[in-house]
């Protein structure tokens, strides 16, 4: 004999209410349905369960005993929800999340996790940081962020749009002094350029744009890797021109090792991503984690501005190096 503890619940329903009528409006199934489940619930436990008549119901002897064990199957669903619902109001929980290795201590104050982790006690935190595109599903994470100006389709996977960061050329000033300043895009096939391998293992010629205007170009170099530090140290170094996001460029100009070129050219801007399993529901810690990245987010682009702001007003204060320069999308 096979039970379904749906009707189970629904015969405890009609046993507290006293009528098929009250139990269908409170449960807002069609009365009709109500006692053709409750009829043939009685059809495979063998007995009748109620005693119906005119007036009213009343639960036969073997309906009281039945109803016993429906009562308590109908209390343990209810505890279940509870428990359900309060997973959603206090995150806890593992929580795994994979970054790329630069992004915890470059693009966002470093404050954040201590917050995070001072917010919600009950969430257990795993950072993943490597340059290698993880496998959600398999290896079971909850979340990545990934920079990339796109992501390929994936029907498993959902993405999320967190920001956009701007992107430009910067060299040594001790090349720049060498080999000149490029007054226009198409001097720069006559530099040296050091780039950066895409997930395909080709480096992608630099796509350059100013008021409506394109440009693109792939200067030669002598050296291409998908190691951004190692190229920043080379750059730094005087070996060439790259193109850096302007946040993670930042430090090195600040510190007078880099500069930009062609100051009225920028490249796409690159976007920050957040790429979970596609699932229906989200887990609320995964939720309240992307809430609060996004928040860091925002403060770093909005605290970026206001200093910028306050150096073209003549201010002699130099720009935080833990700010990131960003301009926030909305969730998408």
């Amino acid at each position: 004999m096979e039970l379904d503890a749906n009707d189970l619940m629904l015969f405890a329903h009609v046993a507290e209410a006293g009528s098929f009528s009250r139990a269908a409006e409170q449960i807002g199934l069609p009365k009709s349905t109500v006692s053709r489940r409750i009829a043939a619930l009685e059809t495979r436990l063998g007995e009748r369960l109620l005693a119906r008549s005119t007036r009213k119901l009343a639960l036969t002897e073997f309906g009281q005993g039945i109803f016993e064990h429906a009562r308590r199957l109908q209390e343990e669903a209810e505890a279940a929800l509870a428990f359900a619902q309060h997973r959603q109001a206090t995150p806890r929980g593992r929580l795994r999340v994979s970054m790329p290795p630069g992004f915890s201590d470059k693009l966002i104050l470093s404050t954040f996790f201590l917050q995070f982790c001072s917010d919600y006690p009950e969430v257990r935190l795993e950072l993943d940081l490597s340059p290698r595109r993880v496998d959600l599903l398999s290896e079971q994470f909850d979340l990545a962020i990934r920079i990339a100006p796109s992501l390929p389709d994936d029907a498993t996977l959902i993405a999320r749009r967190l920001a956009y960061m701007p992107n430009a050329l910067y060299a040594s000033p001790a090349y720049l002094n060498r080999h000149g300043r490029p007054k226009e895009p198409d001097e720069l096939l006559k530099h040296t350029g050091l780039h950066l391998l895409g997930s395909n293992g080709e480096a992608a010629p630099w796509q350059l744009q100013r008021d409506g205007t394109t440009w693109e170009g792939l200067p030669k170099g002598p050296l291409a890797s998908n190691a951004v530090e190692l190229i920043m140290q080379l750059t730094s170094h005087g070996l060439g021109i790259s193109l850096f996001t302007e946040r993670f460029a930042q430090p090195a100009v600040e510190a007078g090792y880099l500069e930009r070129v062609l100051l009225d050219w920028s490249g796409p801007p690159v976007t920050v991503w957040a790429v979970m399993p596609g699932r229906k529901l989200m887990p609320t810690r995964t939720r309240v984690f992307l809430d609060a990245l996004i928040a860091a987010l925002l403060a770093c682009s909005e605290a970026e501005r206001d200093n910028t702001q306050r150096l073209l007003a003549g201010s002699s204060d130099p720009l935080p190096r833990n700010l990131a320069t960003m301009r926030p999308l909305a969730s998408s």
